[in-house]
């Protein structure tokens, strides 16, 4: 038996500057012996976003349920093609956004990157990278039924993501109220 090797697609990525919303201070000496950077240390959580309200509401769920303070959220969402500047652009907006709401509710460092590639591949390859406490993604709304026979992409993160375990947010049924 030979092993196959199946071909490496190109990694093509833009990091996004968000703004800095956090004055930077220099650390103070740890008073004790047992208060080190590493205790205060926050995880990293990653989620998958894109324009979509079902995206949105898998970010504001993990910022409710899952962000602490010393988090630090990554934020991924993945494009056609990184050097598109209309893509880039918007992309770069609904980062800062998201960045800006993510301080503000969760007090929350966020990093984003936007990533060129099937969405699937990039979110379990982003995880492979960060090694994140959570990869959280939703849902398109449709049935499990229709999800399995079309594929998609939370389906394939849940199957492909050994990194991190995957939290799919369900989305918002038409009629229910946000109690965040």
């Amino acid at each position: 038996m030979e092993t196959v090797e199946e071909d490496v697609e190109e990694y093509s990525w833009r990091e996004v500057l968000l703004p800095q919303l956090i004055p930077v201070v220099p650390d103070p000496a740890p008073e004790l012996e047992r208060e080190t950077g590493e205790r205060r240390r926050g995880r990293d959580l990653l989620v998958a976003v894109d324009f979509g309200p079902n995206s949105k509401h898998a970010f504001d769920w993990a910022l409710a349920h899952l962000a602490r303070i010393a988090d630090t959220v990554h934020l991924v969402h993945a494009v056609s093609s990184v050097h598109n500047d209309l893509v880039y652009d918007k992309s770069q907006e609904l980062m800062d956004n998201l960045a800006i709401e993510a301080f503000k509710a969760s007090l929350v460092h966020t990093k984003a990157r936007i990533v060129e590639g099937d969405p699937g591949k990039v979110i379990c390859r982003e995880a492979e990278r960060l090694k994140p406490a959570a990869v959280i993604l939703g849902t398109r709304g449709r049935g499990l039924v229709q999800s399995v026979l079309q594929g998609s992409v939370s389906e394939y993160c849940f199957h492909n993501c050994k990194a991190a375990p995957v939290i799919i947010v369900p989305g918002k049924e038409a009629g229910e109220q946000s109690v965040l």
